[in-house]
C-alpha cells in the first residue's frame, strides 16, 4: 500500500538518493542542487512523498512561480522535480503523487501547473500543451511538446500570458534542454 505525505527533513536523504538514481549520474546532482534551494527559497512549497512499507519511494515538488498575464501578474505553481525509486518505477507511485499534489493545489486555490514533461505520460494525469491554450513558454530551450499544464478549478479564461519559472531554477539551470541533451 502507497503512502502519500508531507515531506519531512528526515526523508531528505532518501528522497536524494532517489532523485540521483532516477536522473543518473551528473544530473541527478543537478536535480538535487535545484531541490536544495527550493527547500530553502520556496516555504509555500507542496513536497511529497510516496511511502511504502516504511520506505521512501518517491517524491514530487510543486513550487511557486507566475504567469505574466495581460491583466496581471498571477501566482501559478510548476511541478519539478518529480522521481520514484528504480525498483518501484512503472507501479503507479508517482501518478499518484502528482494526483494527490493538483488535488491538494486545486483545494488551495491554485488556477494552474505548469511543468516540462513528457506528453504521453503527464497527459494521463490531467495535463496538456500548454501553447495552445494560450501560454507562452520561458525559454526558447524548452520543446514546444513538452510545454504543459493542468488548468484547475481557480483558472479564468483571462489567465493566459507568459510562465516565469522563480530565480531559483534559472540560477540553477534548470529551464530547458542544454545542448549535451538535445
Amino acid at each position: 500500500m502507497l503512502i502519500i505525505r508531507t515531506e519531512e527533513p528526515r526523508d531528505w536523504e532518501p528522497v536524494d538518493a532517489i532523485h540521483r538514481a532516477a536522473f543518473g549520474d551528473g544530473h541527478g546532482d543537478v536535480v538535487v542542487g535545484l531541490l536544495d534551494a527550493l527547500r530553502a527559497d520556496d516555504p509555500t512549497a507542496v513536497s511529497l512523498v510516496g511511502e511504502r512499507d516504511g520506505t521512501v519511494v518517491g517524491h514530487v515538488l510543486f513550487s511557486r512561480c507566475r504567469l505574466d498575464a495581460p491583466r496581471r501578474l498571477v501566482d501559478v505553481v510548476t511541478l519539478s522535480p518529480l522521481a520514484v525509486a528504480p525498483a518501484a518505477q512503472r507501479c503507479g507511485v508517482g501518478g499518484e503523487l502528482v494526483r494527490h499534489g493538483l488535488r491538494e493545489l486545486d483545494a488551495r486555490g491554485v488556477p494552474l501547473v505548469f511543468l516540462e514533461g513528457d506528453p504521453r505520460y503527464y497527459g494521463r494525469l490531467g495535463f496538456s500543451p500548454a501553447g495552445g491554450h494560450g501560454f507562452r513558454k520561458p525559454s526558447l530551450r524548452i520543446p514546444d511538446r513538452a510545454f504543459q499544464v493542468a488548468r484547475l478549478s481557480a483558472h479564468e479564461p483571462w489567465m493566459t500570458g507568459t510562465f516565469v519559472y522563480s530565480d531559483t531554477f534559472w540560477r540553477h539551470d534548470c529551464v530547458g534542454l542544454r545542448a549535451d541533451d538535445a
